[in-house]
């Protein structure tokens, strides 16, 4: 098993390029970066998404705010402020985002009842975009729909 992964690391670049899209186009995209949310209110912001949710913030160009996890970021604009260029329409409340958490679902929904902060749904099940998942839903400050999950085990 360990060497059809490595087979797989090693080989990535031409395996994506050999497999078409069902259009028939070329991939172009190899992941997302990073997203950018428009706030109403930066330190609310900050709070839900760093107390809450454990991202790090971090500062960037100008002094713009920035919050951390794995190898992507959240940019944070605050309405009536953005950076340009924007988003043709960017409203605080209008993001739908779904999150894998790094512990347990069981463990997140504990955090969020110490935290009290409340939960819309779930569990429940759902389907990621690699399988099943398990997701609880909560909304940020601005009410944006956050969807915290835990990959679930495909066999059940």
């Amino acid at each position: 098993m360990a060497s059809a992964w490595r087979y797989l690391i090693q080989n990535r670049a031409a395996i994506v390029s050999r497999n078409l899209f069902q259009n028939g186009a070329d991939p172009v995209i190899d992941h997302l970066d990073h997203i950018v949310l428009t706030t109403t209110d930066v330190d609310a912001c900050k709070d839900f998404y760093v107390r809450i949710l454990g991202m790090t913030p971090e500062r960037f160009r100008q002094g713009r705010l920035a919050f951390r996890f794995g190898n992507q970021k959240i940019n944070v604009h605050e309405r009536g402020k953005e950076f340009e260029p924007k988003a043709h329409l960017p409203v605080p409340g209008a993001l739908d985002l779904c999150f894998i958490a790094s512990i347990a679902l069981e463990q997140v929904i504990a955090h969020l009842q110490e935290q009290e902060w409340p939960i819309v749904e779930g569990p429940v099940e759902r389907t990621g975009a690699t399988g099943p998942i398990r997701s609880v839903y909560v909304r940020d400050p601005d009410l944006n729909l956050i969807e915290i999950s835990e990959l679930a085990d495909p066999r059940t």
